[in-house]
């Protein structure tokens, strides 16, 4: 992954002195297994939650977290600050719920209790489609309600859309840092997080307006993919 980055020697020093993690992985890659689970602290969480989104299950999220720092372990001998740690984990993060998505047999079926634990803590979500959407609900709404509402409109948007505004959203990444990690152009992610935002206000506007939740259903069969 990013092991393959050529960087120059001025620039790895720059990510280094700017960004703390940078500096654990380089610990990491010196033998330190102290710095290592120092990372996996800091990131467990953030990278279970996003990947929860993307595959749909909490214990596949998991799985491939783990799978994730693996990845991180393997690479730390070759290891070559060319981005902030994050978006290079997230990367990798990125290959790994594709490839898992891919692998995966073309199911229909999802796990009633998976979905409704999907978003629980995904506030400043729900805060970015209100604001997407334009509008705000006349009537006090459960918090149950906004949680499953914001899980099926972000189910209508494809696999790139809903990563690109999970990490805008989740982990406050610039155009820049998003295009890193999905090895995009910037003008690209904007195009993406652009339609993504139509799209979540068209879902919306019915329930914001009359309380008719959005139809909820694989991303593929809503739209095609960018």
């Amino acid at each position: 992954m990013g092991s393959s980055l050529i960087v120059g020697e001025s620039t790895a020093r720059r990510y280094a002195l700017s960004d703390p993690d940078v500096r654990l992985m380089l610990e990491v890659r010196d033998g330190s297994a102290s710095a290592f689970e120092e990372l996996v602290i800091r990131y467990q969480n953030r990278l279970i939650n996003v990947l929860e989104h993307l595959v749909g299950g909490r214990d596949q999220a998991e799985d491939l977290a783990q799978e994730v720092f693996l990845r991180v372990f393997r690479a730390r001998k070759t290891y070559q600050p060319g981005a902030k740690f994050s978006t290079w984990l997230f990367r990798i993060a990125n290959h790994v719920a594709s490839n898992a998505l891919r692998s995966r047999s073309r199911r229909r079926e999802v796990s009633l209790e998976s979905r409704h634990r999907r978003l629980a803590d995904s506030t400043q979500i729900q805060h970015a489609v209100q604001a997407s959407s334009g509008q705000i609900p006349t009537r006090q709404l459960d918090k149950a309600e906004v949680r499953e509402v914001v899980r099926a409109a972000l189910d209508v948007l494809n696999e790139r859309q809903r990563l690109a505004v999970l990490l805008s959203k989740f982990e406050d990444m610039s155009y820049a840092e998003i295009a890193e990690v999905m090895e995009l152009s910037v003008p690209a992610v904007k195009s993406l997080l652009s339609r993504a935002r139509v799209t979540l206000r068209e879902v919306l506007e019915p329930y914001l307006e009359s309380g008719e939740p959005p139809l909820s259903g694989p991303p593929e069969e809503q739209q095609p993919e960018d």
